[in-house]
């Protein structure tokens, strides 16, 4: 079987390039053409050797994931749905912000996680994506922008899936986008989120790594949180700040709790002194999302008065709170969606 080329770091190509009694800058060569020149074809790689180049199209993919549908909103939001080399079916949405532009990345096809407001949980989990798949979105995303002479500031892993459930490849993927000879996008512009697997929020906070934490946390008690995130039953609120209280020890960094707006269900008066009460004395801020509906969900969003209700609710509570923008409501801009929509023909 044919090995993806973008599975392999720098140290990995070296270790490739060696065992064919060729120099470390070889491997460099190769990595700088796949990164900084972006090039999607061995035969670009004009300061390889013929024999070089002939070796990694018999042994590698560089072409992984394929273009099936683009969708583009009114806001600018691009959902991308993807197809990788098995068939799988992926999905990355490049965003617009004031301050640049940011890509919200899958980690797996499908998510065991069930989430009952998502629709990337409408297909079961089938299986991990690679470093080198996780890291292909980002890739496809930036050359995307290169026609438009914009570069890609902000990666999220909000996507499908659960990075903490495919912990290595995330890992792996994150440190050549971070790698200054790869990607070059800065480790505080990269944020993991999770939805509560508390036993990996110990090991990411023994990483020392300058990654963002988020939390996808959308209840401030176990009773609505169990019933939004099965995650809860098995990791409830308790434990999952025990862990955060863990990484905030050692890790000067600010922890973001991402908090979906459901209408009627978590953005209440009582919701709002719960949340108080539960982010009290920890470094970190609540990010309020409106909710991009899903037909199969009985969910709805908060209006936009709701929102900014509930919003200057947690402000006189002194709660750090910021509320974004809605993004991609005329498209299937909610995780799962697109892909959703095309596996079921629609």
């Amino acid at each position: 079987m044919m090995k993806k080329i973008y599975d392999y770091g720098l140290d990995d190509l070296k270790n490739y390039v060696h065992a064919l009694g060729l120099k470390d800058f070889k491997a460099r060569q190769i990595y700088s053409w796949l990164y900084k020149k972006r090039v999607d074809d061995f035969n670009k790689m004009t300061d390889l050797s013929r024999d070089l180049i002939a070796r990694l199209e018999s042994e590698f993919m560089i072409n992984i994931l394929c273009l099936i549908e683009k969708q583009t909103a009114r806001d600018l939001t691009t959902k991308f749905l993807f197809k990788m080399t098995d068939g799988a079916l992926v999905e990355s949405v490049l965003m617009v912000f004031d301050y640049g532009y940011s890509a919200c990345i899958s980690t797996q096809v499908g998510c065991n996680m069930g989430c009952t407001f998502c629709a990337s949980g409408l297909l079961k989990k089938v299986r991990d994506l690679s470093a080198g798949e996780i890291l292909a979105q980002v890739l496809y995303i930036q050359k995307y922008l290169d026609e438009q002479g914009e570069r890609l500031g902000n990666i999220v892993l909000m996507g499908t899936g659960e990075p903490f459930d495919n912990y290595e490849n995330v890992m792996k993927a994150l440190a050549i986008i971070n790698d200054p000879h790869g990607l070059e996008i800065g480790a505080r512009h990269i944020s993991i989120s999770t939805c509560g697997v508390a036993p990996m929020i110990y090991r990411f906070a023994d990483e020392k790594v300058q990654y963002n934490l988020a939390i996808s946390l959308h209840a401030p008690n176990d009773e609505l949180r169990s019933k939004l995130m099965p995650i809860n039953k098995a990791y409830p609120l308790k434990e999952l700040f025990k862990a955060l209280e863990y990484y905030a020890l050692d890790n000067n960094r600010r922890i973001t709790f991402e908090y979906l707006l459901l209408n009627g269900i978590n953005d209440t008066v009582e919701c709002a002194d719960q949340l108080q009460q539960l982010l009290k004395g920890l470094n970190a801020y609540i990010n309020l999302i409106p909710y991009n509906e899903v037909k199969e969900k009985n969910y709805r969003t908060a209006n936009d008065r709701q929102a900014l209700l509930f919003y200057d609710m947690l402000k006189k509570r002194n709660v750090a709170v910021t509320l974004r923008q809605k993004k991609g409501d005329d498209i299937d801009a909610a995780c799962g969606q697109l892909r959703a929509k095309y596996e079921a023909g629609e």
